[in-house]
């Protein structure tokens, strides 16, 4: 089991998963007030959940206070405040005590309720509900993908068009191996895996064990859309370069040319904006949405953001044969342009 008390990367993923957070709300059940269109507790309230002493939440928002602002925690002063004491007289709420005269107001909405409750080591009400919350969002990306993540990849709106797309570009690449490299079937595998090595640090053997994926299972199929562009260009610029080396020199080139050809083509400062972003996408989203860790990418992983949670179990999001459906009549349009 993850240790959210660690890893704020963890509790991140967590938080900006909105189908998760109303899973948790509902499971949690505790009375917050409504104030601006939010659920809030005082941090009274707060320590007497988490059966824990009011300093001790002191210390937590003096040592995590970024996190815990970012997540929701509010201090209220002037018009807010004396809006939220107007709120509590109004729904005769008791065990909120606020000084008349007090200049300002902590409070914690739910996602920094439960910020808190990731970060106390003290509490074991705190343990126990760190542990109910990864059950429920485990079962919130299994219900919303049907049961199986492989190809959670699939469910972006994007990914039809660039794996049609990166289906032709493979056609440039393995065309130009075969007429301008005098080698044999192997090459095909090398100059894949020299190109799968360099954007995300795995050949196309550690990717499979790293997903679990049988012989059968199409690596591609399993890419996110914005590793396919980086695929696609790397194959079809090296498929235009190859060819442009070949007509230079009048005749095939050796795999010793390649590999120097590769080596400078790679290199190219073009790149490092482009992969260092592949990167970061491939090794947060497979962390967050399918539990797999990419060790050679660990320096990449950061949270996943609130939009891809949207973007791959939201509601925008769709299984492959729907997708598939929907793009009918983009492929068709395509195939005429052939």
């Amino acid at each position: 089991m993850k240790d959210l008390t660690n890893s704020t990367i963890a509790r991140q993923n967590i938080l900006n998963n909105n189908y998760a957070i109303e899973e948790i709300q509902n499971a949690v059940g505790i009375l917050f007030v409504t104030f601006e269109n939010q659920l809030w507790l005082t941090k009274a309230q707060l320590a007497h959940f988490y059966e824990v002493d009011e300093r001790t939440i002191d210390r937590y928002i003096e040592s995590n206070g970024d996190e815990l602002r970012r997540n929701g925690y509010a201090i209220l002063k002037g018009k807010r405040l004396k809006d939220f004491k107007l709120t509590i007289k109004e729904l005769h709420v008791d065990d909120i005590n606020v000084a008349d005269k007090s200049p300002q107001l902590g409070l914690f909405n739910f996602r920094a309720f439960l910020n808190i409750g990731m970060l106390l080591t003290e509490s074991e009400k705190a343990k126990t509900l760190r542990g109910i919350v990864l059950d429920i969002v485990l079962d919130t990306i299994n219900k919303r993908t049907g049961g199986s993540t492989k190809y959670i990849n699939q469910r972006d709106e994007d990914f039809i068009l660039n794996y049609y797309k990166e289906e032709s570009y493979r056609k440039e690449f393995t065309d130009a191996l075969e007429n301008y490299i005098a080698m044999g079937n192997a090459k095909y595998a090398i100059y894949t895996n020299k190109i799968y090595q360099s954007i995300f640090k795995e050949h196309a053997t550690e990717y499979r064990q790293i997903l679990k994926l049988s012989e059968k299972d199409n690596l591609r199929e399993t890419m996110y859309s914005e590793v396919l562009d980086l695929i696609s260009s790397y194959e079809f610029g090296l498929a235009k370069l190859i060819e442009e080396r070949f007509n230079k020199l009048g005749r095939k080139l050796t795999s010793s040319e390649l590999d120097n050809l590769f080596l400078a083509f790679e290199q190219l400062p073009l790149w490092v904006p482009l992969i260092e972003k592949a990167r970061r996408k491939m090794a947060s989203r497979d962390l967050a949405f399918r539990d797999i860790l990419h060790q050679q990418l660990e320096e990449y992983i950061g949270a996943v953001p609130v939009k891809d949670f949207e973007r791959f179990i939201g509601e925008k999001s769709k299984e492959l044969a729907e997708r598939l459906e929907d793009a009918k009549d983009v492929f068709k349009r395509l195939k005429e342009r052939e």
